[in-house]
């Protein structure tokens, strides 16, 4: 047992010693976490809109004012016809148009009243954003008028549409799996190369015993990198944890679990640094952004790569975490994503120490 905590505080001083490991370790969650939560950002926030109208009664001032009012819109320009508002947009002076039938106040009796919003298509995901924000403004102004429809909608969870609720879960899951897959990967590698493995394992301790050694202090790190992004998510990005903390702890030592392995088995594979490194950011990096539901949903993508999403372990760990911190459901409700991960964990763990004790054969 002292061996054992002597490897492990052997493993821990190293870390320590070594700044860009530190770098890595402390300055990259920080980082991204602030990045994802502010500058890459999907909320619809002042966008430059045109109002086209040919006479301005009461009704329409009164939604083009609630539009300019709102964080959502700002009205920087007045058009003539729908044509030069296309114009507009064309050379890049707005994104929107807000365009009015004639004498829209008094139409509204005879249901002739319209609104027709015109935007910028080359984007179709924020267009369609720009679209429903500027909707549900117009039907908040035009609440209380006789003969003007009014739509009702709710949004579960996010009511604002903050995209950070999106982000969080995922930026953990690939920070995660990222920092403890190529510490790993490369803690163990560079003992190979530098021909100290070898001398540890002809040590009195057990070869799975210095493994397991290695992987302990990286463990611990990812724990404090779980509460640290946790707490910049709650405190900074204002991103509720509504469900039970202690199972987001328990889902993400499962996931912190898995990843070590997977960095295992990648130090077991790779014989330098540079392979490990290159190994471990082409096969992760990619897949999890793209693949894992983190920024597209995996039911828009084709049949082909949704099979392929079904071997990426931060889309299964992404989906908990949006149910347990957003949604605020209990266990019960990611048992499947749990079990899954589960299943893979063992998996990556029992290849990686029998391709290990294969290789010491």
């Amino acid at each position: 047992m002292k061996q054992f905590i002597s490897f492990i505080i052997k493993e821990g001083k190293h870390i320590f010693r070594d700044k860009r490991t530190m770098l890595i370790l402390f300055g990259m969650p920080v980082v991204m976490m602030l990045l994802y939560g502010f500058a890459i950002s999907t909320d619809v926030r002042n966008v430059r809109t045109i109002v086209v109208t040919s006479t301005t009664d009461h009704l329409t001032q009164q939604i083009i004012e609630r539009l300019g009012q709102s964080d959502y819109f700002t009205i920087n320009a007045l058009a003539s016809s729908a044509e030069d508002a296309k114009q507009m947009i064309r050379n890049q002076k707005a994104e929107m148009a807000v365009v009015f039938t004639g004498d829209f106040a008094n139409k509204r009796y005879d249901s002739k009243a319209a609104v027709q919003l015109i935007t910028d298509g080359t984007d179709p995901n924020m267009a369609q954003m720009y679209a429903h924000y500027a909707q549900s403004v117009i039907m908040q102004a035009v609440a209380g008028n006789n003969n003007v429809p009014l739509v009702s909608s709710k949004m579960l969870y996010n009511p604002q549409s903050k995209s950070a609720y999106n982000f969080v879960p995922g930026i953990m899951g690939m920070l995660l799996l990222l920092i403890c897959t190529m510490m790993t990967s490369i803690s163990i590698v560079r003992e190979k190369e530098r021909g100290t493995m070898e001398v540890l394992l002809v040590s009195p301790a057990k070869p799975l015993m210095i493994i397991i050694a290695k992987a302990v202090p990286y463990m611990l790190l990812s724990i404090f990198i779980l509460v640290t992004i946790l707490f910049i998510s709650y405190y900074i990005l204002i991103v509720p944890i509504a469900g039970g903390i202690g199972w987001i702890g328990a889902v993400s030592l499962l996931y912190i679990l898995l990843s070590l392995s997977l960095g295992l088995l990648i130090s077991i594979i790779a014989n330098t640094q540079l392979e490990a490194l290159l190994g471990s950011a082409m096969v992760l990096l990619l897949p999890s952004v793209f693949l894992s539901g983190m920024m597209f949903p995996i039911e828009s993508m084709p049949d082909i790569l949704q099979y392929i999403t079904a071997i990426i372990p931060n889309r299964y760990y992404i989906s908990a975490m949006r149910k347990l911190m957003i949604m605020g459901v209990g266990i019960d409700s990611v048992l499947y994503e749990v079990g899954v991960l589960s299943v893979m964990t063992a998996v990556l763990l029992s290849v990686a120490l029998l391709k290990f004790n294969k290789r010491l054969e």
